[in-house]
C-alpha cells in the first residue's frame, strides 16, 4: 500500500468541498465530525448535513469522495458515513464561517 496522507491533508482536501446552497466548505461549516484510518488502512469519514432534508446531500457526498480519491492511493478504500448524531448546529461552524454568514455563536438553525 502506498503512503497515506495525514489527517490534516485529508481535512484540507475536504475543505475543497462546498455546500452549494451555502457557499462554504463542509469543514468550515462543521459538517465533518470524524476523519480516521482504520486498522486495515481504510479511510473513514463521518459527516452530517445541515438538515436531514438537504437536497444537495448526495452531491456533497459525491464531491467529498472525488476529492478524497484525488489525494489517496488507488488501493485505499474510502467510507463516508452520513450521521445525524450529534445534530448539526451553527455553533459547529468555524468562527470565520459564522462571521461571514452572519451567525452568532449561540445561534440555532
Amino acid at each position: 500500500m502506498a503512503a497515506l496522507p495525514d489527517i490534516e491533508t485529508v481535512r484540507d482536501a475536504l475543505r475543497r468541498v462546498a455546500d452549494p446552497e451555502i457557499g462554504a466548505s463542509i469543514v468550515d461549516l462543521g459538517l465533518v465530525y470524524r476523519i480516521e484510518y482504520t486498522a486495515a488502512g481504510q479511510l473513514r469519514v463521518d459527516m452530517t448535513m445541515t438538515s436531514p432534508a438537504c437536497p444537495m446531500g448526495g452531491m456533497i457526498v459525491d464531491d467529498a469522495y472525488a476529492e478524497l480519491h484525488r489525494i489517496l492511493p488507488d488501493d485505499c478504500a474510502v467510507d463516508i458515513e452520513v450521521v445525524w448524531e450529534p445534530p448539526w448546529t451553527p455553533a459547529l461552524m468555524s468562527e470565520q464561517c459564522r462571521l461571514r454568514l452572519g451567525w452568532s455563536e449561540d445561534a440555532e438553525p
